[in-house]
């Protein structure tokens, strides 16, 4: 006898059926109540570390500017002393890192 390896075994067809029925009849909840859940989380989530360590201090960072000597590399976006430069192309400068 011929088997058709394209048909559905029966134990797999009345698990597929019943999964879907279980789908269907599960209570879902409502976009809002999700919505509402989510924006709980997030508001617990403020001002937490990975450890759940709360933190109040603000960071204090001073930035300096470029100088006139460094340039902003075109691929990695660090600035760079001048001796590091490799080319320039269109206006835009390359490190040696980017270019090696």
């Amino acid at each position: 006898m011929a088997a058709d390896y394209d048909e559905v075994r029966p134990d797999v067809k009345e698990s597929q059926e019943r999964s879907l029925e279980d789908v269907q009849s599960a209570k879902t909840p409502d976009a809002r109540s999700v919505v509402t859940e989510l924006d709980e989380a997030d508001a617990l989530d403020e001002g937490l570390i990975p450890g759940g360590e709360i933190i109040a201090d603000e960071l204090i960072v001073q930035v300096i500017p470029q100088a006139a000597d460094e340039f902003t590399c075109y691929s990695c976006f660090l600035v760079r002393h001048r001796s590091q430069l490799a080319r320039e192309s269109n206006g835009h400068l390359y490190c040696v890192e980017c270019e090696g």
